[in-house]
């Protein structure tokens, strides 16, 4: 009896915390929307079919910038190509900030190239683009790891002999190695222990971030975040990850040779120690483990989701599989692999590879921003 007393006061004392939310008209001269109720924002004027239909039902009667309460919270939306162009392109500086992800930032707290700010985001993305150019992106070098791990993929799926298989993990894993070879300067077995389980995590994750139970949170954290539920499990999972990678940065410190850095690790290190007497320095042991964690999230799910798609689509149209094998056999042969050099003599594949790209739409509300400074829009 006092246990459902207790836990009838603890709802109702969430419920008027929210209720009390700020007006309004202290966020600024919003864009014109739906009117919002208490609490519930507008989520009960939202398609059931999905987000994505009832923003552009607003979108008619509001414009292509207009104001939606999702839960307690307002959210301008930019709907169609020139809202996003200006804001995005013509005032990139004032919309550049990263929005919160509600259930990811107890691990993240802003540390990290995903969901850092200012001076932070910025040196943090210029050395992490210029790392991995210098380790293989945009040249050779990361050719040879995709070919190579290619070439491990093929042989996985030779083992099956012809049998069903679901090629999710695989291609979970390959992505995940490319960016493993980068960071570490190693790539994985399939069957690796510690690999499997770190994939294990990340996908769990993935799962739970998607999950009805995660959108809720984020609309009603503040009341939320006191009871058990999936953002518990995400933080569980990505402190596990981060335990891993310090684990790994520990190894690196250890045999760390200054003059031969092997990867991302290693030069992120150099800089720590060429910056240590800066207490402004960004290139701190937390930002290192987090901005790891970040790479992987960036290019892992988005990498191999498109993959599936793509395998999805051939599937469903057999005759643009035909073309594009034809293609293949005609510009690379059976000899060797793939070139990026054959990129500009293969038109028919690279167009049915930006075709599926497009209509996988893997995000197909963007990422969430904030202004930086104070913006008329």
């Amino acid at each position: 009896m006092e246990l459902s007393v207790l836990l009838f006061l603890a709802l109702l004392t969430g419920l008027l915390l929210l209720l009390v939310q700020r007006h309004p008209n202290s966020h600024g001269t919003l864009p014109p929307g739906p009117r919002p109720l208490p609490l519930l924002g507008n989520l009960l004027q939202m398609d059931r079919r999905g987000l994505l239909k009832s923003f552009l039902r607003f979108r008619e009667k509001y414009g292509d910038v207009f104001t939606v309460h999702l839960g307690p919270r307002p959210v301008v939306m930019l709907c169609g190509v020139e809202a996003i162009r200006e804001a995005l392109v013509d005032n990139a500086e004032a919309f550049s900030g990263r929005g919160k992800i509600v259930i990811m930032d107890p691990v993240y707290q802003g540390y990290g190239m995903l969901f850092a700010n200012g001076n932070r985001w910025k040196v943090l993305r210029r050395f992490s683009v210029t790392t991995m150019r210098d380790f293989g992106m945009g040249k050779r070098s990361v050719e040879e790891r995709i070919q190579d791990e290619a070439q491990c993929l093929i042989e996985e799926l030779r083992k099956s002999k012809g049998a069903l298989v679901d090629p999710t993990f695989l291609f979970h894993s390959i992505t995940a190695n490319i960016i493993c070879s980068i960071i570490f300067g190693k790539r994985f077995h399939y069957q690796d222990q510690e690999f499997l389980k770190t994939l294990n995590l990340f996908c769990q994750s993935f799962l739970l971030i998607s999950s009805i139970s995660s959108q809720l949170f984020e609309l009603f954290s503040g009341f939320l975040k006191y009871f058990p539920g999936a953002h518990r499990q995400v933080y569980k999972n990505l402190q596990e990850i981060n335990a891993y990678i310090g684990h790994s940065v520990e190894k690196h410190r250890e045999t760390l040779d200054p003059s031969a850095p092997r990867d991302l690790i290693d030069t992120y290190l150099l800089h720590m120690e060429k910056e240590k007497s800066n207490p402004h320095s960004e290139f701190s042991h937390q930002n290192l483990i987090i901005n790891t964690l970040s790479l992987f999230f960036a290019g892992t799910e988005t990498t191999s989701t498109t993959l599936r798609y793509g395998f999805l689509l051939m599937l469903k149209y057999p005759h643009v599989a035909e073309r594009v094998y034809k293609e293949i056999e005609q510009v690379v042969g059976p000899h060797r692999p793939p070139a990026l050099d054959d990129r500009a003599k293969m038109p028919y594949t690279e167009a049915v590879i930006r075709e599926i790209q497009r209509f996988a739409d893997l995000l197909p509300m963007g990422v969430p921003h904030i202004v930086t400074q104070h913006t008329s829009f």
